[in-house]
């Protein structure tokens, strides 16, 4: 058994692909129209085949609460591994992302946070 999909629920798909795309640098996989909304996927450049990162609109009535409350508490609703989470944080920073947490060391993990501009808080790590 393997992932082959996760998710991350936004308010707006068509802005979460640009910001996910243009702005973090995944690259799209799927657009799958279905209905008023698609099956819209990204994934790393790194791992054109690997896990698929679904942006999954947040239209449930349940969704919006338990967002708010994620990003309230500062609890991200998902992780990126990346090389050097300094570099990212300055990369990311020059290019407009709002980080609610700057660059941390948790002993053998560095760690930031930031807002994806669709309702979630989005953790960056350094193994």
């Amino acid at each position: 058994m393997k992932i082959y999909v996760t998710s991350v629920l936004v308010d707006d798909q068509r802005k979460a692909l640009q910001f996910y795309t243009d702005v973090l640098g995944f690259q799209a996989k799927r657009d799958v129209p279905l209905g008023e909304h698609s099956w819209l996927t990204v994934v790393s450049p790194h791992a054109p085949d690997g896990v698929e990162l679904l942006l999954e609109p947040d239209a449930h009535p349940a969704v919006k609460p338990y967002k708010e409350a994620l990003v309230a508490d500062g609890i991200p609703a998902a992780s990126f591994q990346v090389d050097d989470v300094r570099a990212e944080f300055e990369r990311l920073s020059s290019r407009g992302v709002r980080f609610t947490q700057e660059p941390v060391e948790m002993g053998e993990v560095t760690t930031a946070v930031f807002d994806d501009t669709c309702g979630n808080l989005i953790q960056i790590v350094q193994m």
